[in-house]
């Protein structure tokens, strides 16, 4: 783990969902900082996107901001057949990275809270002890390396076609590449308006032609029916078991998708940088050095690199062992496990479901 010392106010280096949630938690605080965010409009600058969270609460301070919620989720499996399941006192939220970023503007700007405007190449060259979350290369030293990447279309239809009380997390009525899984993402937010998405998690990118047929296709078979485009977005996320290196410069502190922060096995990360990002505060208001909270659990990380290795080695059927997942587990055993917060109990419970043979051939490959 990287550490430096703070002698002053730190500066956050991006207002992404790392740095705007560190941002929140010391304006709460009340603690000296400042912000380095590249201008709108630069390549380096993370497109609008949507993030995802459950549980029994909100997602961190941010629970005023979530967009949509839903208490039932489903799992569709490739011939049709629905898994869905009532989550009872949880909730599946949605967020928009658009409302974050203007709620942490807004409270900077009145806080008067510097936010200097510019692409930074080098973080040595800003001042103070930082707090750098920009994008960096990923590593390719792990066994696997999947991308999790997608083209999600907000849409709107004739006629109801949703159900505003059901979000489905995995629709697995599409062509499967080699080597992975692809499936469609609806969160419905009116009998008539959703965001679908088209997903893949494989080891190569697909061109935007491509994915627009992909995505169509998935809303063709789905039986949406005529409907208008509404908004668009667009992702490539990293699924990787290698070890993201700390910053190699003194004073430097990586956080957020640039140290591990995002979970090998899905993708998500928000939940995860809400627990980091408190962490992260109470190092700040103690003084002292700052130290990166550990992203994830030392068994949940080996645990995503055999299922991640299954499934690029084709091992395993990754539609059904999904379907599966969700068809043989509670509900809540299942969300626990995939935001890091189950017992290892219930994660042996959970890997008692998996498919043995093609686990046990992945175990012994190691």
């Amino acid at each position: 783990m990287s550490n430096t010392r703070v002698a002053a106010g730190p500066t956050i280096v991006g207002l992404g969902a790392a740095g705007a949630s560190l941002a929140w938690r010391l304006l709460d605080a009340g603690l000296p900082f400042e912000v380095v965010e590249a201008p709108r409009g630069a390549a380096v600058r993370s497109p609008d996107r949507t993030w995802s969270t459950w549980g029994p609460a909100g997602p961190g301070p941010f629970g005023h901001l979530v967009a949509a919620q839903w208490p039932r989720i489903r799992v569709v499996a490739p011939d049709g057949a629905a898994v869905t399941a009532d989550l009872g006192t949880w909730r599946y939220r949605m967020l928009r990275s658009g409302d974050l970023d203007r709620a942490v503007r807004e409270r900077l700007e009145r806080a008067g809270v510097p936010v200097h405007e510019r692409v930074v190449d080098d973080p040595a060259t800003v001042p103070g002890p930082v707090v750098d979350t920009r994008p960096v290369p990923v590593p390719r030293t792990g066994r696997t390396l999947l991308w999790q990447h997608f083209l999600g279309h907000r849409i709107r239809t004739r006629a109801a076609a949703f159900d505003p009380r059901t979000a489905t997390l995995m629709d697995f009525r599409t062509a499967q590449p080699a080597g992975g899984v692809a499936f469609g993402y609806v969160l419905p937010t009116s009998p008539t308006e959703a965001l679908v998405e088209y997903t893949e998690f494989s080891a190569h990118l697909l061109t935007p032609q491509q994915y627009r047929e992909r995505l169509g296709e998935y809303l063709q078979r789905s039986a949406i029916g005529a409907h208008e485009v509404l908004g668009a977005e667009t992702g490539v996320i990293p699924m990787t078991d290698a070890a993201f290196p700390p910053a190699a410069q003194e004073g430097v502190l990586r956080w957020g998708a640039n140290a591990g922060s995002i979970r090998p096995s899905t993708g998500y990360s928000f939940t995860t940088l809400q627990r980091q990002a408190d962490d992260l505060a109470a190092q700040v208001r103690r003084g002292g050095p700052l130290r990166l909270p550990r992203p994830h659990r030392r068994r949940h990380l080996l645990m995503d690199s055999l299922v991640l290795q299954a499934l690029a080695t084709g091992r395993v059927d990754g539609a059904q062992f999904f379907v599966d997942l969700f068809r043989r587990n509670p509900v809540h055993r299942v969300l626990g496990f995939l935001d890091g917060t189950t017992s290892p109990a219930q994660d042996l419970a959970l890997m008692n479901t998996a498919p043995r043979t093609a686990m046990l051939r992945t175990v012994l490959r190691r």
